[in-house]
């Protein structure tokens, strides 16, 4: 199978590309450094599986990205790999279209597991990650709406620029991280206030800290 990692630690890439590259059955074909690169990436060699980091802060994260391969690339199976054992992660990511979530701290064994398993048509959670999952679909429904969260009350081109903004990234930084417009960026910038009924960057970044909005 023909696989691209993208993270934004070097020695992480490294890494996980020697443990696949051994295996008989694994490839991997490219290595990126955040969502826009792998977005470009997948666009190019059309990999089999996507190994995905979920943060990769200053680039585009996994979280966003996720929702634009699989929507331009649905053939690409994509398998996050992160710190973050958190339910509200994990829910965006499996509607955004990835077929498996774990842990970075898992053991290679399990890696290995997860993407032959979606590699062969398959869904992976990470175990500790279940309990959630399934308590939801045995309730039939999707987690509750917070009117605070985030993820339901942002687009993801400002889920991209909030954090940015929150770590003192100017509006031409972040137009030129995101290849968009300092006006275009000026706007998202003024709906997210609006949305979030904020009135200053210190609010900003006290949301986006008690979001974990920072580790994007």
């Amino acid at each position: 199978m023909r696989i691209i990692i993208a993270d934004d630690h070097a020695i992480v890439r490294s890494g996980f590309s020697m443990i696949l590259n051994y295996q008989d059955d694994m490839n991997v074909i490219g290595l990126c450094a955040d969502g826009i690169e792998a977005y470009q990436m997948v666009a190019k060699y059309e990999p089999d599986l996507l190994l995905m980091d979920l943060s990769m802060p200053p680039g585009e994260s996994g979280l966003i990205a996720t929702g634009k391969i699989k929507e331009d690339f649905p053939q690409t199976k994509i398998l996050i790999l992160t710190m973050h054992d958190d339910d509200e992660y994990l829910f965006h990511v499996l509607k955004n279209g990835a077929s498996g979530y774990m842990l970075k701290n898992a053991p290679d064994e399990e890696l290995l597991l997860a993407i032959r398993t979606i590699y062969n048509g398959g869904t992976y959670i990470h175990p500790n990650m279940t309990t959630s999952l399934v308590r939801e679909l045995v309730n039939h429904h999707e987690p509750s709406p917070n009117s605070n969260d985030p993820f339901h009350i942002l687009s993801n081109r400002e889920l991209e620029i909030l954090p940015l903004i929150a770590k003192g990234y100017g509006n031409k930084d972040i137009a030129q991280l995101l290849y968009i417009s300092v006006k275009t960026v000026e706007a998202h910038k003024a709906k997210i206030m609006d949305k979030l009924q904020l009135k200053s960057r210190p609010e900003l970044v006290e949301y986006a800290l008690k979001n974990k909005l920072l580790t994007f």
